[in-house]
This record gives structure tokens, sequence and C-alpha cells, in this order.
């Protein structure tokens, strides 16, 4: 799978500038199937230079989400997909510094048409996006828009398939002799649980999906570490089953990895939760906010599985109470926070906000995560149209989940309890739901 994208900028250079404009488009190698875009508010001007060559200014930005807004969408649509732009060192180092500036690093493989062009298409007198299209006769429409110009590098991108088809194959090399290389084509682009077996049918590894073939894809074109070529090379067999929903294939896995113990899921010491959420109170009387490893002491108000989804969990909180970036641990440097020089938080990092003041806004921003547990039916996508999956809470426990169909009376607790299969509540799955709940991504939820 192929993330072939484009941006827009404040600048040229990574380290100092801002995105103002991204657009996303995955394509499987054949064609598009997803796609995503968004103007990006750098939370500074626009030159003018600039703003005459995109068209992009700040009165269009000024309400445009920030780059932590839409961090969590960009690493989900790119998962298990390579990075491919026109002159792909400059979108790749914004993107990653993006994300450093968020403490996360973002790492994915990359191609640049540029070179790929250069390779397979010698003998033209200038490559870049513009030049290239027009003498290939591919049209760019919103010539420096991330849209229009990631479109282009789409049509660029596919001629260059045509000329090598090999640029959109599984490696062969190292791969067990018993592996039908049919099954890669076969693999659905939905969600779903995937299993790797041996030759002896012995379970390797266990992992999940919102799409399986991109995720299977991803671990054959894996060499960076002996453990990804051993079990490369292990895997006879592959198997999977589609669940439609991205939250039953996450409890689904999770079952499946705790009842089967796959040989790479110990290996890699894989748990769902790395990061809590803690708080604490200090010797001035402020309650604040720390994102820290899970510990065996201490309850944390929520977990995540990493540190990126945490860190724009906590971005999220500090812009919705108007809390101190400071005291959420956020910015380090002395003196005032950032957010405080913009008039966004009342000068509790330096103490000018009254400390029982402040600690309200962090009371009611930490009570989003302290809820009981309800007895509800939360409804997802199906495998079909047909169809739609359900998960049960029940007398205050997860019950479990299945499929039912569209038209049954999915109102009714009795039909409902009959189209799942019961399974354990256990930790793991308590957090799982409650993630999912927090994206607000349900179709629908019923409350008994």
């Amino acid at each position: 799978m192929y993330a072939i994208i484009d941006i827009e900028t404040t600048g040229g250079n990574a380290s100092r500038e801002r995105i103002t404009e991204i657009a996303i488009y995955v394509h499987d190698g054949k064609q598009i199937v997803n796609e995503y875009s968004t103007l990006i508010n750098p939370e500074c001007s626009v030159p003018p230079f600039v703003a005459r060559l995109t068209g992009i200014n700040d009165e269009m930005l000024k309400d445009a989400p920030k780059f932590f807004e839409v961090a969590r969408n960009i690493v989900e649509i790119t998962e298990g997909c390579t990075f491919v732009a026109h002159n792909a060192a400059f979108d790749y180092s914004f993107v990653k510094q993006e994300f450093l500036n968020l403490g996360y690093k973002y790492k994915r493989p990359v191609l640049c048409t540029v070179k790929m062009a250069r390779k397979l298409l010698p003998g033209h007198k200038s490559y870049s996006l513009g030049n290239l299209c027009n003498s290939l006769g591919i049209q760019i429409t919103s010539r420096h828009r991330a849209a229009g110009d990631a479109l282009a590098t789409v049509k660029l991108f596919e001629r260059l398939l045509s000329v090598d088809p090999t640029l959109n194959q599984i490696p062969t090399d190292g791969l067990h002799p018993s592996l039908d290389r049919s099954v890669f084509s076969s693999l659905p682009s939905t969600a779903g649980v995937y299993y790797f077996h041996d030759e002896n049918g012995k379970l390797l590894y266990i992992g999940k999906s919102k799409n399986i073939r991109a995720r299977v894809l991803s671990h054959f074109q894996n060499s960076s570490t002996n453990k990804a070529i051993e079990m490369r090379s292990n895997t006879a067999s592959i198997y999977c089953e589609e669940t439609g929903s991205e939250l039953i294939a996450l409890l689904l896995e999770s079952d499946e990895i705790k009842k089967h113990k796959p040989l790479h899921n110990r290996l890699q010491r894989r748990t769902l939760y790395k990061y809590g959420l803690y708080s604490l109170y200090l010797q001035s009387g402020y309650h604040v906010m720390q994102i820290e490893k899970i510990k065996n002491t201490g309850r944390p108000h929520t977990v995540f599985s990493t540190f990126d989804e945490a860190l724009v969990q906590v971005h999220e909180l500090v812009a919705k109470y108007s809390l101190c970036q400071k005291l959420c641990g956020l910015y380090q440097n002395h003196g005032a926070c950032f957010q405080h020089s913009i008039g966004q938080c009342s000068g509790a990092c330096i103490g000018t906000e009254p400390p029982d003041i402040y600690n309200k806004r962090v009371g009611l921003a930490l009570a989003e995560f302290h809820h009981k547990w309800s007895d509800m039916a939360i409804f997802d996508h199906g495998r079909n149209e047909d169809e739609v999956s359900v998960v049960l809470i029940e007398n205050n426990v997860f019950a479990g989940f299945g499929w039912m169909a569209n038209d049954m009376g999915i109102e009714n607790i009795e039909q409902i309890r009959e189209s799942i299969k019961r399974y354990n509540d256990n930790r793991d799955i308590q957090q799982i739901i409650k993630g999912f709940l927090r994206t607000g991504k349900a179709l629908k939820i019923i409350r008994f």
C-alpha cells in the first residue's frame, strides 16, 4: 500500500517552517482506496510570496485545525503504507518534524517519484512535477495546492508502475517455499484479524488492522529487524477473519493472543497499552498531569497504546479546558508556557492563577475518563452492507460481541443476546471499549 502525499508549507526549511495543507491518497497499486486532505493552522503567519504562490493565506487558516488535532488521522491513514511524494525528502522531512514537535517519531518507508522518474523515464529536460506532468500529458488541477499536486503525483506514480510493475510486487526472496503467493492478492482491504502459521500449523503471530491487506503486506516488506525477517521466512500460511468493525478487530485480537500466546507476540512482549495518564498535586497546590509508561504502582486515569496517542489526547484536553501546557507536561522551558503568551493560559505556570480555580478545570478534564460501565449495546460496521456488528455490556461487564442483520430489531435485547458470542471481561477489554467510545466512531449506542 502506498500513501501518496503532498504538502504546502510556510517556507522551505522543515526545522523553522510549518505545514499549511496536506493531502493523502492511499493507493493499493491499482487504484485509490482512501483519501484525506485538510488545511492546517500553522500557528504563524504565511509569508506574502508563499500566499501568492499557493493561494493559501492567514484568513483561510485561522479556523483550520492545528497539526496536533489531525496527527492521529495522518498516523492512521498512512499506517502500513509506503510514503510516496514528488521530491519525497521535502514532504517527509516536514511531516516528521511536525510529529517530532509533538514528541513522536513518525517513520514510514519512503519512495520518491522524482528519483523513480529519472530512472524509469530518462531523457526529460526537467523532472519538476509541473514540467514532467506537462511533458507526459498529465493534467494538474489546482497547481501548488496539496490535493491537486498529490492527485497529479498519483497519476505519475501509476505511469511509473506501468513501466516497472515490480514496484508493486512482494519481494520473493526469503519467503517460505510453502507460502502460496496468491494469498496476498486475495486478502481483503477491510478491518479484521490475521494469523501467520508455520509449516506445522503452529501459530507464529496474530495481528489486527483496519486494512488487513495493507498490514500483512507491510510485514512481508519489512526487513528492518532479524525478528521481522525470521517471521517472514517461517510463515507458511496466512489466514484472516474479517470483522468489519475496528472495535471488534481489537477485541478479537486481544482475546486470541491471550488464548494462543503466539511465538512472535510473546517475543515482542506485546501489550496493548504502554502509556498512562497520571496526575499528582505539587507542593504549590496545583493538580498536574503526566504521561508516563504504565507502572506497577499507581493507577492511571486512562491508558494509551502509543505515546503520540496520549500526547494528542492531552493537547485536546489543554485546548478544551484552557489548561496550562507546563502543568500538563507539554512545555519544558522555564517561565510561562507558550499558551500564556497568547492569552490561552491564565498563569498557573507562573503562579498567578489560584490553584483551586485551576484545579477545578483539571478535575473536569480527568472526569472524562472516570465513567462506570453502564449496560449498553455498541453498534458498528458489519462485514457487509446487510449487517451491523454489536458489542454488549450487560450487568456492568463486557458480555461479548457478534453481528446481526440490519433489518433485525436492534433495540431488542433478546435478539442482541442471541447474536453475540460470549467472551470474558478483563482490563484490556475494558480499556479497548473505553478508548473506542472516546473516539465517537460508533454507528449507534443503545443504553438499557
